[in-house]
């Protein structure tokens, strides 16, 4: 009987491989698959574009991979968090990772991103590496800001993303100056200038999409719209949270931005619009699943029902699993083991990332005055010469 096992075993070996590398060659393949976003968009002074978006196999395949990386990555800070390896303030992006995938997916790395604190997972989308997110979340030297900048300050300007900014609505005007440096250079790329729903309410914001727009300025602003500004839900802090219609005489599209596949949609047609008539808002409805920050249980202002309704009924990565799993690109084992190999990948990095040194002491002088001015740094009288810095 045990032979007998074993022959049919052996039988089907050549079955079972054939259908493994039917399916490889599937999942890299980039024939079109057509899907349909989850909710239809709503415009304010545009026509929305359609719900019907075309994809690959490849496509899909990379969206699970790398929304499941975002996923593991974030969840792996909060335990560096609590073990006191990351310091000050961090702020986590799991539950919002389809906004960066699918907005990805719709630009290049010539186009510009700039973005708030929750930027983790805008870097990881913009190229940067598991390693310099990992060491600047812990203040080494290999971090993408040589640990000088920590959580909210991420960088990688030769992949177009310009930063973390830690004051709250700062980075909106800095993203319209981006895209006035694109129309004056007329290089045909666009900026994101992203901001949540408690920052929607800053007058700077307005001050700038005023000056965008006079210009016909290539800005897309996009408000990440997670419902709850620090603790405070929206509709006890906006009279008005159609966020998408905040822009009065600016066009507006309201996206569900726990669909990466609506998110591509709706930044490709923005990009389309904003190159040819100047700014527009998108208006991306998400959720974070973390509080606010490290100090925010995030239970206190809303019930734990609520979290795990929406895990259930809208989250982005069993969204996308399941689009997987309806066109046959992988089993439900090829996929755990897609998320085995993440979680591996991402203790890797840790660990190189506890090795790396921290910054020299000198490097608190430097990135501060411009280069070859020769400034001197006295002491509090005045007549100390502290230093002479570079």
């Amino acid at each position: 009987m045990a032979q007998l096992t074993r022959r049919t075993t052996d039988l089907l070996k050549p079955f079972s491989a054939a259908l493994s590398s039917t399916r490889l060659l599937t999942t890299t393949s980039t024939n079109p698959i057509t899907v349909e976003t989850s909710l239809p968009f709503t415009g304010h002074r545009i026509d929305p574009p359609s719900r019907t978006v075309e994809t690959t196999p490849q496509e899909l395949m990379s969206f699970f991979r790398d929304m499941a990386l975002m996923r593991r990555m974030e969840i792996a800070a909060d335990s560096l968090y609590k073990a006191k390896l990351i310091r000050g303030f961090c702020h986590l992006y799991d539950g919002q990772e389809a906004v960066a995938v699918g907005m990805e997916a719709a630009i290049t790395k010539k186009d510009c991103i700039i973005t708030a604190y929750r930027d983790h997972c805008i870097f990881i989308g913009r190229g940067g590496t598991l390693l310099q997110c990992f060491s600047e979340l812990m203040g080494r030297k290999d971090g993408c800001s040589k640990g000088k900048g920590g959580s909210m300050h991420f960088y990688k300007k030769e992949n177009g993303f310009y930063g973390g900014h830690g004051i709250v609505g700062a980075q909106v005007p800095l993203g319209c100056g981006l895209a006035f440096a694109q129309k004056y250079s007329k290089d045909e790329n666009v900026t994101f200038a992203m901001y949540g729903d408690g920052a929607a309410n800053q007058g700077q914001l307005f001050e700038a999409l005023n000056m965008a727009a006079l210009w016909d300025l290539p800005a897309i602003l996009v408000c990440e719209n997670n419902h709850y500004g620090m603790g405070t839900a929206e509709w006890r802090a906006a009279k008005s949270p159609s966020y998408y219609k905040r822009g009065d005489y600016v066009p507006g599209l309201k996206v569900d931005g726990m669909d990466a596949f609506a998110v591509k949609q709706a930044c490709k047609f923005a990009k389309e619009h904003a190159l040819k008539n100047g700014p527009i808002i998108l208006e991306m409805d998400t959720y974070r699943y973390h509080g606010h920050s490290m100090s925010d249980p995030g239970s206190t202002y809303r019930t734990r029902d609520e979290i795990s309704g929406v895990r259930q009924e809208r989250d982005p990565v069993e969204r996308i699993r399941k689009l997987v799993l309806s066109h046959d690109l992988a089993t439900e084992k090829e996929l755990k083991d897609i998320e085995k190999e993440v979680r591996k990948k991402v203790d890797e990095a840790i660990a190189q990332a506890k090795e790396s040194p921290m910054p020299d002491p000198s490097e608190l002088f430097t990135n501060v005055y411009v280069k070859g001015y020769g400034v001197e740094a006295f002491g509090a009288d005045r007549k100390e010469l502290k230093a002479v810095l570079p």
